[in-house]
């Protein structure tokens, strides 16, 4: 009985084209390759024109129209950008691989581009995960590098765009939008003209106790 368990079960996997991997504990690359490639319908936040998922152990400190400060158990920030005016237009990613960075590269995966560039800054790394249309930025330490990038994957695999929403949102102001400077496949290498501009007035309203949003995003405590 066991062996005709074991044997239905290779075949479904054979049928269904599905693999099991296990992610690494400190190949990030290995995970980015086996997230992005895959294909996913999880989504547990849902916002004017878009939604995503929020890994468990994460949560939503903050959200601005189309920028939000996600945190994680180990209180490492990371500051999400969707870029609905890039995905609206169907902006083309323009990122060359930045030789002189700790990593850099371009990525493409089910027709979905954007790249990853890593950056050491004093004792820690600052990366840029872009990917379909959305941009995270964060300052990690070495040692929590793969976790972070895993959740990062996992977030912006999952964004969704609603066409219909943007078309009402955006289809009536092509002009002014058009005029956006800020190109989400331009590395900023951290300078100040980045996502992370958007914790200047974040964390002001995190320690003072307010939000600049009154939905309900807050969707996963931490542990």
């Amino acid at each position: 009985m066991k062996k005709r368990i074991v044997l239905l079960s290779i075949m479904l996997l054979l049928v269904s084209g599905c693999s099991i991997k296990q992610l690494s504990n400190s190949d990030f690359a290995f995970n980015i390759d086996t997230i992005l490639s895959q294909k996913t319908n999880l989504a547990n936040v849902n916002f004017d024109g878009y939604e995503y998922y929020v890994p468990n152990g994460m949560k939503i400190v903050n959200k601005d129209d189309y920028n939000a400060l996600l945190r994680d158990r180990y209180s490492t920030k990371y500051y999400l950008y969707i870029d609905a005016i890039s995905y609206f237009h169907k902006v083309e990613n323009t990122y060359k691989v930045n030789r002189d960075a700790y990593y850099s590269k371009k990525l493409n995966y089910n027709k979905k581009t954007g790249y990853l560039e890593i950056n050491e800054v004093d004792d820690q790394y600052f990366v840029e995960f872009v990917f379909n249309y959305s941009k995270i930025e964060a300052y990690v330490s070495k040692d929590y590098l793969v976790p972070a990038i895993n959740n990062m994957c996992y977030i912006l695999q999952s964004v969704k765009f609603h066409d219909k929403v943007l078309e009402s949102l955006i289809g009536d102001n092509v002009l002014s939008y058009k005029e956006e400077s800020f190109n989400i496949f331009e590395s900023n290498s951290g300078s100040d003209d980045s996502v992370l501009e958007f914790s200047d007035y974040v964390d002001a309203d995190v320690e003072a106790g307010t939000s600049r949003n009154e939905d309900n995003f807050e969707i996963n405590e931490i542990d």
